[in-house]
């Protein structure tokens, strides 16, 4: 068998969210690979430097691979990496090679007959899942409508975003995370997520002003994910701290492991380099015993490594990019009272939906 065909587009997707008349949107970049046997598989990465990517897969890395051998996942990967990226940049190139890397993997379940999770590792069939609701365009009183519209469908892991008001109003984050925690009472877990826009003062000056409310992690505080800055902030705080979702890498990922930056450690398929980058983030996390999870989204390309391997924990329901995959593709997993089911059909489980070429924007 050998790679016959690789081609790659982004889309850019409305998706309706509760409490607004207007849609958001989001984009992916799509890989999608043909083998001379007739499997395809298709692979995901955010909207990250998006033009590049798509041009990087479509004229350098997908000429470069027709006629390999698509099964061998450490070899196509190295020989990737060897031939575009010898300088070990991250960027575009560990956006690119994650969705021709999760499209292989893709593949290899489809030939094997068996499911993405249990040829990466098969440690479980079920994993825990979390939903990110809570939007910087929502008021108080909208964020503790939606979560508690949440918790009435039975979902008991929810997360918001801080950082309001240009990440300079600490006050105001914690008053609308003490809101939330209110109305959704003790049993349901809360996290938070910064998107790395504080500054060091800010991070902590929040921390301490939600201590006592139960947060179970607070996800890229600091700006640029500063693993020094980090590693303090985790000294002087009781709050958790989760961090490396979009970076590319394993050695990237090692500066936060190795220095004692983070309780969470958060590879994403879709950019740390596919699942063969992220399985060995995911082994070097295990080594230091600390767990991981998802965080930046794409839920169904992430649940198969969290399912996986051992350390796994939990799925990200992003709700814009999580309702994006369900545009996208046909046949997605759903989480249903904090957990959802990994799919054991061949490879990921879920096909491309014809439905997605109306918002294909670039090829």
């Amino acid at each position: 068998m050998r790679i016959s065909k690789v081609e790659a587009a982004a889309y850019r997707v409305p998706v309706k969210v509760p409490l607004r008349s207007k849609p958001m949107h989001r984009e992916a970049v799509v890989a999608r690979i043909e083998t001379d046997d007739g499997l395809v598989g298709y692979g995901l990465t955010g909207h990250i430097l998006r033009d590049g990517v798509v041009a990087f897969i479509n004229r350098e890395a997908g000429p470069f691979l027709v006629g390999r051998d698509p099964l061998p996942s450490e070899r196509v990967w190295s020989d990737l990496y060897r031939a575009f990226n010898v300088r070990t940049l991250t960027g575009a190139w560990s956006s690119a090679v994650s969705a021709i890397d999760t499209a292989l993997w893709d593949i290899r379940g489809k030939y094997y007959g068996v499911s993405t999770s249990y040829l990466l590792g098969g440690y479980r069939t079920r994993v825990g899942a979390y939903i990110t609701f809570g939007l910087m365009e929502y008021s108080r009183e909208e964020l503790v409508e939606v979560a508690r519209m949440l918790v009435g469908e039975g979902h008991d892991k929810l997360k918001m975003v801080v950082a309001i008001n240009g990440a300079a109003d600490p006050a105001e984050d914690a008053a609308r995370v003490r809101a939330v925690r209110e109305a959704i009472g003790d049993r349901t877990e809360l996290m938070i997520d910064a998107n790395y826009l504080f500054n060091y003062p800010n991070a902590l000056r929040l921390c301490k002003l939600i201590e006592d409310c139960n947060v179970s992690w607070f996800e890229e505080p600091v700006y640029g994910n500063d693993y020094r800055l980090l590693a303090d902030l985790r000294r002087n705080t009781s709050v958790p701290i989760a961090a490396g979702q979009t970076l590319g890498h394993v050695w990237h990922h090692r500066e936060l492991i190795a220095n004692g930056a983070v309780d969470y450690s958060q590879p994403n398929v879709c950019y740390v380099g596919g699942y063969t980058e992220a399985l060995k983030v995911a082994a070097l996390a295990r080594a230091y015993n600390l767990p991981i999870a998802n965080g930046g989204g794409w839920p169904h390309y992430n649940m198969h490594l969290q399912a996986a391997v051992p350390n796994g924990t939990r799925v990200e329901f992003h709700y814009l990019m999580w309702k994006t995959e369900d545009v996208l593709f046909q046949n997605t997993a759903q989480p249903m009272k904090g957990w959802v089911d990994i799919p054991q059909a061949p490879g990921l489980g879920m096909d491309f939906s014809p439905e997605a070429e109306r918002y294909l924007i670039t090829h």
